[in-house]
């Protein structure tokens, strides 16, 4: 189909190439060779007079002019596909394709049993490929590119959309043997008082716990700094450090016979909401429609078995 001077076979083409960044991978994602790929994309190249994939390195970034493209791409693929009526059924049974999901470790913790049980029970076939929030996602022009969903807390202003999975709210830990415990509890001032183990996400991305400690103005004496919230029961055990986590994450990992506690935070109730974010492009997929189905399930479960402080945290919020 051609459409003036320009090939409209082309269109698709030029979209996985710009979203994958990658000949290989574009050509594996339409089960194309790699050389009639690479001869679309010198096509492509003549056709805007600009390199779209420059080397960087041992990969390949879009050029200024391709970052520009992408977007619109994807939406003139989504609107001819409705018009045309072209989208694809998507046989979840039959179905052999990977989804990549990029979360934290609190998150695959949280939503890795129930997602996986549920895809699993009516696509054998797909797979799931999660990966590990990285320090830079939240400065990423790629993040929702190279990825089929993120799952992140609100508040980080990621572009694209997005859909609540859950929310928590955030308990303080600590050994049970700590000098400061009176009675199950700690004040703001033993918080003050105390070494802690925080978590960290990277340069340029504040935690709930950062944020409420800053507006308490309570400058915490930070003795241990790890990635991520898994890590933080296991380095406080034994020590007099504390901690501030999720507390679903403190009702998986505390265990009756552990030294731990979970103790009510003397700051209050901090509310913590994760959600899902996409491409709005992915909407026009049914694949991509059916894997969003299957993460808002995950949500009406996880509403269903939370825990009961984190519904009146919830509640409480609401009203």
């Amino acid at each position: 189909m051609a459409l003036g001077s320009t090939d409209l076979n082309l269109l698709l083409p030029l979209k996985v190439l710009l979203e994958e960044g990658s000949v290989t991978r574009a050509g594996r994602r339409l089960d194309v060779g790699q050389p009639a790929m690479s001869a679309a994309l010198a096509r492509l190249r003549r056709r805007f007079d600009d390199e779209l994939l420059v080397r960087n390195g041992r990969e390949y970034e879009l050029t200024p002019l391709a970052k520009d493209l992408l977007p619109e791409v994807q939406r003139a693929v989504r609107l001819i596909s409705c018009a045309l009526d072209l989208e694809d059924e998507f046989d979840p049974a039959r179905s052999r394709r990977t989804f990549r999901l990029t979360m934290s470790d609190y998150a695959i913790a949280v939503v890795h049993e129930p997602l996986v049980r549920l895809v699993e029970a009516e696509a054998p076939g797909v797979r799931l490929d999660i990966s590990h929030l990285e320090a830079h996602a939240a400065f990423s022009d790629r993040i929702l590119v190279d990825n089929d969903v993120l799952i992140v807390p609100t508040g980080h202003g990621f572009p694209g959309m997005s859909r609540p999975v859950w929310t928590d709210r955030l308990v303080v830990i600590a050994d049970r043997g700590n000098p400061r415990l009176s009675d199950g509890c700690l004040s703001l001032d033993d918080l003050a008082a105390l070494p802690h183990a925080i978590s960290s996400y990277g340069p340029g991305a504040v935690t709930a716990d950062e944020r409420i400690f800053g507006e308490l103005r309570i400058e915490r004496r930070v003795a241990l700094q790890v990635h991520g919230y898994l890590p933080l029961p296991f380095v406080i055990e034994g020590t007099e450090m504390v901690a501030v986590v999720p507390e679903r994450l403190a009702c998986m990992l505390i265990r009756p016979s552990s030294r731990l506690v979970t103790v009510e935070p003397p700051f209050g109730q901090v509310l913590l909401t994760e959600n899902y974010w996409f491409a709005e492009d992915r909407l026009a997929d049914p694949a991509h429609r059916w894997l969003f189905g299957r993460l808002d399930a995950v949500r009406d479960e996880l509403a269903a078995t939370g825990t009961v402080r984190a519904d009146l945290a919830q509640a409480r919020g609401a009203a």
